[in-house]
């Protein structure tokens, strides 16, 4: 009997042990900005913008440094970085701009969903519905589907129904009555148009995320993982801030940036988008102070409320077991080149984003990784840091043996395209880019042809911010012949210049000679 006894008792022991060391799947938490360049955060620029909530996830965790959104065939360049880090599929495999995002194209919602997570979503969204409902088990504060005001403080949300087409015309605002107290109010007629509104007609994007992004955390009681897919509207135009956060940045005090230019020096293909019609022409010094200003202003309020979402998830206790991805959509001008918006090839104007892994999961505190990498590596690296099987569907490259120090480099260069105006191809220490003259339709202004035959070289090792153009100098013409055949070749090799899909009819390479 005693003997018994003691092989059951040894068994439970054996069981016990067993579920003490199962291990316990990380929760994820992507945060994902919207036209922050890698130079808005201080941590990573040395710029003189305010950032310590952000610094702090580069401190715990890991740097990219060079990360680089692939590119668009859109000027609403947030649509197929989106759909490329939602899907790991690069830009030349999405299809039509990335609105849609088929069937075929499994998302990260829903690769976590089958792994047993409970996903979640709060903020921006802008792709299809089909592909929004199959992704998320729940959300809050959804935006950027149809009514869309372009205004921080006045802006249309929309309740996460998974039985629901999202069909009606109105979402609602979140604003505030004469006593203070938040109300919710449908949208009118006015609303749609208008001047901008300030903290006093409502709460801030950034507040409402940041506010019911950390009330699912600090509710979470599932013995499920969460994943939660955080995307921000800031630091997007208009560069709207509370008056505290406005008042940190005094205008005079702004440092021009390497790269400022009055004017660009040529048409780059959409000179006249709406982007480039939020600054009078040239762009004067205290001109592009001011937005410079105003740009440091909404990301410094975004970071202390990402600070607070990161707050709820040390509170609740599920810091030390989840994985922070915390990454821009696309660069932004904000007078770089003369340039205002993100529509351009250029580093920091355009293309070059943070991109950091933190959070309690990760041990590499402080890692800098300056392996050349895409935005829609994010998902594979992911995938592969929790040892899930990424999806058929994917065909970025996971960075995880860059990151162990296995491989110096998945990639040796890049290749960037914005519509069928602009090219570019980075190898090594050098840059270059190539603009053809080609028909285009513009929203407002209909079919038009625009651009420019011109070649652009430029030192990234030496004049990051692309300052300098090399491409006249006579020492350079060997190089820019060897990188123009190379150029071509990772067009062919990406499928870059098929007209099969939507919104890609009109072909850079035709136009190019």
């Amino acid at each position: 009997m005693k003997l018994k006894l003691a092989i059951v008792c040894f068994s439970i022991n054996i069981l016990f042990s067993c579920a003490q060391v199962k291990e316990v799947k990380p929760n994820v938490l992507v945060i994902y900005t919207d036209d922050h360049r890698y130079t808005g955060v201080h941590a990573l620029g040395n710029m003189p913008v305010k950032t310590p909530t952000m610094d702090k996830l580069a401190e715990d965790g890991i740097i990219f440094t060079k990360t680089y959104l692939q590119g668009a065939f859109s000027g609403a360049t947030c649509i197929p970085s989106r759909a490329m880090l939602l899907t790991g599929r690069n830009l030349f495999s999405l299809d039509g701009i990335g609105r849609n995002i088929p069937e075929t194209d499994t998302t990260m919602g829903e690769l976590f969903k089958r792994e047993g997570y409970n996903t979640h979503i709060v903020g921006k969204w802008h792709q299809d519905n089909a592909s929004l409902n199959r992704s998320f088990d729940s959300g809050d504060k959804i935006m950027g589907r149809s009514a869309y005001l372009v205004d921080h403080f006045r802006m249309p949300f929309w309740d996460f129904d998974k039985t629901s087409s999202y069909t009606r015309e109105e979402g609602y605002l979140l604003q505030y009555d004469d006593n203070g107290k938040l109300i919710q109010r449908g949208l009118t007629a006015d609303d749609k148009r208008g001047p901008t509104g300030t903290e006093k007609n409502g709460p801030h994007t950034s507040e409402v995320f940041a506010e019911y992004a950390s009330k699912y955390i600090e509710n979470y009681n599932e013995e499920a993982p969460f994943f939660m897919y955080l995307a921000f509207h800031a630091p997007h135009d208009p560069r709207q801030a509370p008056k505290k956060y406005l008042n940190m940045y005094k205008h005079d005090d702004i440092e021009l940036t390497p790269s400022y230019m009055p004017q660009h020096p040529f048409d780059n293909g959409d000179m006249t988008l709406r982007d480039e019609a939020l600054a009078p022409w040239p762009r004067t010094p205290k001109v592009v102070r001011k937005h410079l200003a105003e740009y440091y202003a909404i990301i410094t309020h975004l970071d202390d409320q990402i600070g607070k979402v990161i707050t709820a998830l040390k509170a609740s206790g599920n810091y030390k077991n989840t994985l922070i991805v915390f990454a821009g959509d696309s660069g932004l001008a904000v007078g770089n080149h003369g340039l205002i918006g993100k529509q351009s090839v250029y580093d920091e104007d355009g293309i070059h984003v943070p991109f950091i892994l933190s959070g309690g999961f990760i041990k590499d505190k402080g890692k800098r990784v300056n392996s050349l990498s895409y935005t829609h590596d994010i998902f594979p690296t992911v995938c592969d840091l929790l040892t899930i099987e990424a999806p058929k569907s994917v065909n970025g490259k996971s960075l995880v043996q860059v990151i162990n120090g296995r491989e110096k480099a998945v990639r040796n260069a890049t290749y960037h395209a914005y519509k069928q105006f602009q090219r570019a191809y980075r190898k090594g220490d050098y840059k270059l880019i190539e603009y053809v003259k080609a028909p285009g339709v513009h929203w407002k202004n209909g079919p038009y042809v625009a651009g420019s035959r011109v070649t652009q070289l430029f030192n990234i090792k030496n004049d990051p911010w692309e300052a300098t153009d090399l491409s006249f100098l006579p020492e350079y013409e060997a190089l820019i012949k060897k990188m123009r055949l190379e150029m071509k070749v990772a067009a062919d090799d990406l499928g870059d210049g098929k007209s099969d899909q939507k919104g890609r009819d009109i072909n850079f390479w035709d136009y190019y000679n």
